[in-house]
């Protein structure tokens, strides 16, 4: 299995994969955990992982598009039998959570543009 990468070549499960790029227990259990034990500052702390990425220099249009689901992507889960009931709910609720963070992540790059207009 490839190592799982974002497309600004940023590793989705830094260290937490084997030889082989599977995930360890030890993060399965952790995105179990996570899931079961919501966490209502997930998505600011993942949009402002990203954010670091940008002030690092990596390319705004690259992040837009590994924060978000292309709407190719959505159309094809809404289109597919496979994705239906309790599945399907999980679905929205990865693609809401995803708009969720691209909105946050937007809005510190647009702070970040105004302050640095102001100065």
């Amino acid at each position: 299995m490839p190592k799982m990468t974002f497309s600004s070549g940023t590793d989705v499960f830094p260290g937490n994969t084997d030889a082989h790029g599977r995930l360890s227990s030890v993060t399965t259990a952790n995105m179990m955990i996570a899931r079961d034990d919501f966490d209502p500052l997930a998505p600011q702390r993942e949009a402002a992982f990203f954010y670091g990425l940008f002030l690092r220099g990596h390319s705004l249009e690259t992040l837009r598009q590994d924060i978000d689901v292309p709407r190719v992507v959505a159309e094809k889960w809404l289109k597919l039998k496979e994705f239906q009931g309790g599945f399907r709910s999980d679905l929205d609720r990865v693609y809401q959570y995803r708009k969720q963070v691209l909105a946050i992540f937007e809005g510190l790059v647009s702070n970040d543009h105004a302050r640095m207009a102001v100065q």
